[in-house]
């Protein structure tokens, strides 16, 4: 589903990611850790379309992605995102802010793009906030909204970059249980965390990212629990146990 072959990506003298690869199979979850400026979120950004990338390839369902390409806005359609920052419409009611993309990107007529918004919402346990603004929500709540949205474009994947790291600690768990859910219906995704619990729980692969580069891959039971790497030890003694 996603495929990424060798990506470079720079800012200046700066290289970001260094020759990086990734595979995401249809219905895998791929979680994403490593220490802040690692490349993480740059990653996400260059899959989705959203940074450009200066050499490699990066491909969804074996259509090439390149920011400059005009078929990039029907690529991104198929890839929901979700952000740290819920990015919500503020003058928007949440089954507005839902209902946003179908209507005006896939032109789903409003009536079933309201009845589609709707049970997205109930879906992610927000039945009774359906004309409540951001404002009104909490960060928990505003981050469910915002899943809600990526999954009414009924994308094939989707990205999650660091969605509860804006959160207070204890509205962590409903969005995570959210995202629990898509995982065990089947849906494709690739999420950044520093959720480890999380990772354990939900991925089959977990991939280690520092300084732009991969150093170690594999399934959440080897990777977490008895990493090969030195670099990898030392960032999950770090992240697992307070200095």
């Amino acid at each position: 589903m996603i495929s990424v072959r060798d990506i470079v990506k720079s800012y200046g003298e700066h290289r970001v990611l260094d020759r990086v690869n990734l595979e995401v199979a249809k219905g895998e979850v791929v979680c994403i850790i490593g220490p802040s400026g690692s490349g993480k979120s740059t990653l996400l950004r260059c899959i989705n379309g959203l940074e450009s990338y200066d050499e490699g390839q990066v491909s969804i369902d074996g259509e090439a992605v390149h920011r400059e390409q005009p078929s990039i806005h029907a690529i991104r359609s198929e890839v929901g995102m979700v952000f740290q920052r819920f990015n919500l419409f503020p003058h928007r009611t949440a089954l507005e802010n839902v209902m946003e993309g179908p209507v005006y990107v896939q032109g789903v007529p409003r009536p079933e793009a309201h009845r589609q918004a709707s049970a997205l919402l109930a879906k992610v346990g927000l039945a009774q906030k359906l004309e409540a603004y951001p404002a009104k929500l909490s960060g928990g709540q505003q981050q469910r909204v915002a899943i809600a949205r990526a999954l009414a474009m009924q994308p094939k994947a989707i990205l999650f970059d660091e969605p509860t790291s804006a959160l207070d600690p204890e509205l962590v768990g409903e969005v995570l249980k959210v995202m629990l859910t898509l995982a065990r219906e089947g849906m494709t995704m690739a999420v950044v965390t520093h959720e480890m619990d999380f990772a354990a729980e939900v991925a089959h692969r977990v991939l280690f990212l520092d300084h732009g580069r991969v150093v170690e891959e594999g399934p959440p039971q080897q990777l977490l629990a008895d990493p090969k790497h030195e670099r990898t030890r030392d960032f999950l003694q770090r992240v697992l146990k307070p200095v």
